[in-house]
């Protein structure tokens, strides 16, 4: 290989990455517009929406699992739920097996809220999917899933950026020579 196809090869992995950036900065956009237009109609952000439906389906459920269930932190699940409960929308209420665990209802006016709300998804996104052959949303949703376990977002962020990313770890930094965290 000379010169010119590393040249070559170095311009098509940046266009490939600029694409790639763009499709998801319209990916980004969308999915703010969409819950911008939930704020407006519904009174409700997304991330909202997504904790009332979770736990509309999985109820009674703990606060953690519910941020679980959602890809939220703790902290913001917190944060959500106390604004839920304040609307109404949301119970909060002792375990009868633990008393220490706290879990979470949809109340009478939070089911309401969930029935006249639309999806987490755009209508003209969910009609299209709709329209695709059942082998081709399941590889949209694969796909999707993997640009998600990859950017993870939270965990392996801030290794990344101080090991040059790549998942490229020093030994010594929290990792052990088999891979596994280190702890203390």
């Amino acid at each position: 290989m000379d010169r010119r196809d590393h040249a070559n090869n170095g311009t098509d992995r940046l266009a490939l990455e600029d694409q790639m950036i763009a499709a998801m900065r319209r990916i980004t956009r969308a999915t703010d517009l969409h819950s911008r237009s939930l704020i407006q109609q519904h009174g409700l952000t997304a991330p909202q929406l997504a904790a009332l439906q979770a736990a509309g389906h999985l109820q009674p459920i703990s606060a953690g699992a519910l941020a679980r269930a959602i890809h939220l932190s703790q902290a913001t699940i917190t944060g959500i739920v106390a604004r839920l409960e304040a609307r109404g929308l949301i119970a909060r209420c002792r375990s009868g097996n633990d008393r220490r665990s706290v879990m979470i209802t949809v109340t009478e006016q939070g089911s309401a809220v969930l029935r006249e709300t639309p999806s987490l998804l755009q209508s003209r996104f969910r009609c299209q999917l709709d329209n695709l052959p059942q082998w081709e949303q399941t590889q949209i949703l694969a796909t999707l899933q993997r640009v998600a376990t990859m950017m993870d977002a939270g965990r392996e962020a801030a290794e990344d950026s101080e090991h040059g990313g790549c998942g490229k770890r020093r030994q010594g930094h929290g990792i052990r020579p088999d891979g596994r965290q280190r702890y203390g």
